[in-house]
């Protein structure tokens, strides 16, 4: 029997936090080769610190020729990006820090086992195993305490980039303790809050008094109490931030990226990947086949495994798990799953239409249990598997 009454924590960071800079900076260079290639193949990873921000990695085009004429494009890419997270720091300014590209042609060896006869994809680009996760908890389906901590940040992102709060800087981390009664999440116990700020005289206490009316706005009514603990700023001064205060790196966070330790982690990062990297597509997948079966009441809450090996086309296993919260047997879901999607690399990529510039968006505050938008962005968190999944059980 799952546990009932307990407390759970999650944690998020800001897109200004020095690993989400790289995060944002290798999505937005997989987005400029999407747009100009939907086949194009890149794994590219950002490494930033004081003044320095170094990409590398790996770029497969169909014309293989183009790759150099793309590769001036590139230091734009990160000084755009770093301008919009908001870093005009002494030690860290979109004009001024140094950019070095050290993007390459992909190998040989990894495309042969991708790419099948006649330029059809047809094997996944790595071994790995990938989890998706859904509950009935909140209305996106997700954790309460990773979304909750997401809205928070998302927050004073848009307060501090509309101008409303000058004093916030881009660099921040959110963690909140949600109290659970009979499996649901009913109060707050603690809220855990950092965020860097440009005046040196602003004390603790006065950043928690600019920020707990927007904590209070994104949070459900009555979710914090008198017993709620605070700690804003628990260490004081946070003017030194971003690359210059914590060096950043591509793929480090990912249980943020995902679901805030509430369910299993395959291991992959996702960010900078194109979509025959099945760490990153097949756990799209895996994430909207639970939704799905959340919202066809197949269960209240579900986890989701795929595994696969590289160059070999078809999944080596599914698996799904109920916690006890099932209405249809795991097995049942598991063959519905299978006759309802292709989860093959190139059936995931066509169901959820993913060869697109759609990546730099998912570079903070999730890749899951956001709105599914118009371009095909978020395609992952749509319910339109639903009666497909039932017709089959």
């Amino acid at each position: 029997m799952s546990r009932q009454n307990y407390i759970f924590t999650s944690e998020s960071v800001s897109e200004g936090h020095p690993d989400k800079v790289c995060d944002r900076i290798s999505d937005a260079v997989l987005d400029a080769f999407l747009a100009e290639d939907p086949l194009a193949r890149v794994a590219c990873e950002t490494f930033a610190t004081t003044n320095q921000v170094v990409i590398g990695g790996e770029v497969g085009l169909t014309d293989q020729e183009k790759l150099r004429d793309y590769m001036g494009r590139i230091e734009g890419i990160a000084r755009d990006c770093i301008r919009d997270i908001g870093y005009e720091q002494d030690k860290f300014h979109w004009k001024t820090c140094n950019v070095m590209n050290l993007l390459h042609e992909q190998s040989a060896h990894i495309a042969q086992g991708v790419t099948g006869q006649g330029n059809r994809d047809e094997g996944a680009g790595d071994q790995g195993i990938m989890f998706g996760f859904a509950t009935n908890e909140t209305q996106a389906l997700m954790p309460a305490p990773i979304q909750f901590s997401h809205a928070i940040l998302r927050r004073l992102a848009e307060v501090r980039k509309s101008g409303k709060e000058p004093a916030l800087g881009p660099d921040a981390k959110s963690q909140l303790s949600v109290r659970y009664e009979g499996g649901k999440p009913v109060g707050v116990t603690s809220v855990v809050l950092s965020t860097q700020h440009f005046d040196e005289d602003l004390t603790s206490d006065d950043i928690r008094e600019i920020v707990e009316p927007y904590i209070r706005e994104v949070l459900p009514v009555d979710w914090l109490s008198a017993e709620t603990v605070w700690h804003v700023n628990p260490t004081g001064k946070f003017v030194i931030g971003g690359p210059d205060g914590d060096a950043g790196l591509t793929g480090r966070k990912i249980i943020v990226d995902t679901y805030g330790g509430a369910a299993p982690h395959g291991g992959g990062a996702f960010s900078g990947k194109d979509p025959t990297k099945v760490d990153r597509s097949a756990a799209y997948a895996a994430r909207y086949l639970a939704k799905n079966v959340v919202a066809a009441g197949m269960a209240d809450r579900v986890t989701i495994q795929l595994s696969y090996a590289i160059g070999v086309a078809e999944p080596l296993s599914i698996y799904a798990e109920t916690h006890d919260t099932g209405e249809v047997a795991p097995e049942e879901i598991e063959k519905a799953i299978r006759a309802s999607m292709d989860l093959t690399p190139r059936g995931i990529r066509e169901h959820l239409e993913l060869n697109k510039p759609i990546y730099q968006r998912t570079a903070a505050y999730g890749h899951f249990g956001r709105e599914p938008e118009a371009d095909g962005g978020f395609s992952w968190e749509k319910t339109d598997l639903v009666e497909t999944l039932k017709a089959a059980i």
